[in-house]
């Protein structure tokens, strides 16, 4: 959800929801590289306004998959702007954080390569997950579609250290 970076309440009634401006934002997200207000990792350029981001993890968040309509798989839909937004959903590219539990998928390098996937369709889709190697360790395969997905984890690692 995305919020005014000084409001008290952070919660559904105070974040914006207009979809058509979530799109808008978001197509201008990039990370920031000018000297100024460092603190905000990414910004987004709208006409002569700036808007400095900051976020508790990833600036996108993916919030559900749904079929594609034109072509095989599936998309995984993100910003909270219903299917307006979305990037191919790649089952086998999933990786869950052991330490944290948090669950991540690629996203375009202007969010910073890794998109975290949201609480609620991580414990949704965690079932799915198996661990080969532990529950200490991120687990080898995902269950997506009467498929099991043996996970790459090494675009994560590319990342994130």
């Amino acid at each position: 959800m995305l919020f005014l970076d000084d409001s008290k309440m952070k919660n559904f009634t105070s974040c914006f929801k207009d979809k058509e401006f979530l799109v808008f934002f978001f197509k201008r997200i990039r990370p920031n590289e000018t000297d100024r207000y460092v603190e905000f990792p990414y910004i987004s350029l709208c006409g002569r306004e700036r808007n400095y981001i900051r976020c508790d993890d990833t600036p996108l968040v993916f919030t559900h998959v749904r079929p594609a309509e034109n072509g095989p798989g599936d998309i995984f839909c993100y910003g909270h702007a219903g299917d307006l937004m979305h990037l191919p959903f790649e089952p086998d590219k999933l990786f869950m954080c052991p330490t944290t539990g948090r669950v991540y998928h690629p996203c375009e390098e202007r969010f910073g390569s890794v998109g975290l996937v949201m609480s609620k369709l991580a414990i949704e889709i965690s079932p799915r997950f198996s661990f080969e190697n532990g529950e200490n360790r991120p687990p080898t395969k995902f269950q997506w579609k009467d498929k099991l997905h043996n996970l790459d984890n090494q675009w994560y690692f590319k990342y994130r250290s």
